[in-house]
């Protein structure tokens, strides 16, 4: 009996040197992230200093070291404008997410929140967006038919031009255009929306829409101004970007940590390795810069919660 206890003595030793060491990885990494974040912004914002940065989900990164109780991360909640969260309160059915909103509740009031809910029955759309409302949070409400973010629903019309971020009152958030045969329908299905702001992916089918096309879809469907953003990845390598090399089919870097659950073109990165970092915004061809080239009003950043994912299941 003295020698079992013994064993799981050591047993749970292991485990909470296990816990703390993934606990430690983990607030490193999200160290990185934010300076990452930060440093994407300063470049973005030295080009354009009324560019957006808004990071999707990563709550917990506006706070230091991400612990609420030490208080707001002010250089990396300086570098923001906003963010983006995904089912605060829907996942087909409603969610009560105490956590999040708690994290939430300490943005300053001057940030926007994106929030994109995901309701299983029309039913709900309403009072999805009333919740979200109700926050001040700015609401884009999916059905299950627009999963990944491919359908362009009905919206109000605010009737004004969008002159920076704060007047933003309703959004499109659609980055999969795989419904439009031709840029110039996928084009034409945006610009004849009255959406304060589209959030769309830089690419159509491969290929970076151009300057000329930013400009058009700028203009809402009554002639009014909104802002167009930019979604990217900045948390996982995708296999069907211009930047991937052929060789990473055959070998991966070791810089690939695991795949994306759920997503089978895409895996967790490192985010902090200098070639991926290249990659995103440093390099003078950078995915960043194609962006700022193209005059997109801002960036939106995806899966910053890599800090976490790289460390837990």
């Amino acid at each position: 009996m003295l020698v079992l206890n013994t064993y799981f003595k050591h047993l749970l030793l292991l485990v909470v040197l296990v816990g703390c060491s993934t606990t430690k990885k983990t607030v490193v990494a999200s160290q990185k992230m934010q300076q990452m974040v930060i440093e994407i912004s300063k470049k973005a914002k030295d080009y354009n200093t009324n560019f957006s940065i808004i990071p999707q989900n990563g709550l917990e990164l506006l706070y230091q070291n991400i612990e609420r109780s030490n208080g707001l991360d002010t250089s990396y909640v300086n570098a923001i404008d906003g963010v983006g969260v995904e089912a605060l309160h829907y996942h087909k059915t409603i969610v009560k997410d105490n956590y999040r909103q708690l994290l939430l509740s300490k943005l300053p009031k001057e940030k926007i929140v994106l929030s994109s809910e995901y309701v299983g029955k029309d039913a709900d759309l309403l009072k999805a967006k009333q919740l979200n409302l109700n926050k001040g949070y700015i609401p884009f409400i999916r059905t299950q038919n627009n999963l990944y973010y491919k359908d362009i629903p009905e919206t109000i019309n605010t009737v004004k031009d969008i002159k920076k971020l704060s007047d933003v009152k309703n959004y499109l958030y659609l980055i999969n255009p795989e419904a439009y045969n031709t840029k110039q329908a996928y084009l034409q299905a945006l610009s004849t929306t009255n959406y304060d702001l589209l959030l769309i992916d830089l690419f159509y089918n491969d290929v970076p829409l151009t300057q000329s096309d930013v400009a058009y879809l700028k203009v809402k469907k009554d002639g009014t101004q909104r802002k167009v953003i930019a979604y990217m990845n900045i948390g996982a390598v995708e296999n069907y970007r211009y930047y991937w090399k052929k060789e990473w089919t055959k070998k991966q870097p070791s810089w690939f940590k695991k795949q994306y659950e759920g997503y089978e073109d895409e895996y967790w990165v490192a985010f902090w390795n200098p070639e991926w970092k290249q990659i995103i915004y440093q390099a003078k061809n950078s995915y960043l810069s194609k962006i700022l080239e193209r005059n997109f009003d801002g960036v939106y950043l995806d899966n910053v919660e890599a800090y976490y994912t790289l460390y837990h299941n």
